[in-house]
């Protein structure tokens, strides 16, 4: 049997970064990020909202730090919670210097933006004492003046000149440790740019599609331009930009990783759409088992098909298969053969018990292998 090259992702090769304890860039499993929405100085907020994207898988969470009040919460903050923090600086060099003396993992900047030659080396000396990366975050609605007035618009090129052009200040400062992004909500120019900017140099890449929307809009718009490029084996680290719970920015980033198998982490739930010949309320059940499912991260594949037409050969390539059957009796199948047949009443129970009993198996034989 062939191996189906077609499903193959050859990711572009670069140069590693660490943040925090979490490797990015260089062969490591692309990260899921997301950013708070609470005001950083509420440090309680703050540390709830953080717990809260933790729990739904969460490997870096960016906080931003527009004033002293934001800083000073941010030590009591990194402690409490267990992700590596990224500071979201703007502008004022010494907000960068206090968020890597009060544990940030990494810096958000742009060298170029932070005034001058001297204030550069010293954020970049905080950097290096405190053991911070950066990420330089390029985006196309403040471009600066001179590329403005050099491109006439925002454009890939322009984009992509800026980064380099923030790289280059690092570079001379003897400092490497950085990730790029160069995000637009034009997805095409977004794409463009980051397509420019992976053939230009090695350095990891941040990815994301700035200002995106709204839940179901962003997240379309997200998948299509995020996507393109993660299917080209463009991006380290992803960030998709939603006006909704910052929890649904992860749930969406691993949700992309999954359908491209660059990641997984938790059910994979495959299901119909439903139609006529449906023998039970297939939405309903879907939407029951995904919220009960929630709290599984063993990777695992389940499918819920309404009916015998396509739910057979769906289970064949799950772990746990459901279909269909006439008279209130459905068919469970078991890594992709028939194992048992289930009444109408039980479905949703049941199936989060067979669910749970799998990965409690997978993760007792991983405890066992180690």
């Amino acid at each position: 049997m062939s191996v189906r090259p077609y499903r193959d992702i050859q990711r572009r090769k670069s140069r590693q970064v660490m943040v925090g304890n979490v490797p990015v860039g260089g062969g490591a499993p692309i990260t899921v990020q997301t950013m708070t929405n609470t005001l950083t100085s509420d440090a309680a907020a703050t540390i709830a909202q953080i717990q809260a994207v933790e729990a739904a898988g969460c490997d870096i969470v960016r906080v931003s730090c527009p004033d002293e009040e934001s800083t000073a919460a941010l030590g009591q903050i990194v402690k409490a919670v267990r992700i590596p923090i990224v500071a979201d600086i703007h502008f004022h060099y010494k907000r960068a210097i206090e968020a890597a003396e009060a544990g940030a993992a990494c810096l958000r900047i742009n060298p170029g933006n932070i005034g001058s030659a001297a204030r550069v080396r010293d954020v970049v000396k905080a950097a290096k004492d405190h053991g911070c990366s950066m990420r330089i975050g390029v985006n196309a609605g403040s471009l600066e003046k001179d590329l403005l007035d050099k491109y006439g618009e925002p454009c890939p090129e322009a984009m992509v000149e800026s980064a380099l052009d923030h790289a280059r200040i690092l570079e001379d400062n003897d400092f490497c440790d950085f990730k790029i992004s160069v995000k637009a909500s034009d997805v095409f120019l977004a794409v463009a740019a980051y397509q420019g900017l992976a053939e230009a140099c090695d350095y990891p890449l941040h990815v994301g599609i700035t200002e995106a929307g709204g839940l179901r809009s962003g997240t379309v718009k997200s998948s299509i331009g995020m996507g393109s490029l993660l299917w080209a084996g463009i991006g380290d680290t992803i960030r998709v930009s939603l006006s909704a719970d910052p929890v649904e920015e992860v749930r969406v980033g691993f949700d992309m990783l999954k359908a491209l198998g660059l990641r997984h982490r938790g059910v994979n739930v495959i299901s119909c759409p439903s139609c006529a010949r449906q023998q039970y309320d297939v939405i309903k059940t879907v939407e029951r088992l995904e919220q009960r499912l929630a709290h599984i991260t063993t990777p695992m594949t389940l499918s819920v098909i309404g009916c015998v037409v396509n739910g057979p050969g769906e289970a064949r390539e799950t772990d746990i298969g459901f279909t269909g059957g006439g008279n209130g009796t459905h068919q469970v199948y078991v890594a992709g053969v028939p194992h048992h047949r289930l009444k109408d009443e039980d479905i949703v129970d049941h199936l989060v018990r067979m669910v749970e009993q799998k990965a409690a198996e997978i993760e007792s034989a991983k405890a066992a292998a180690q």
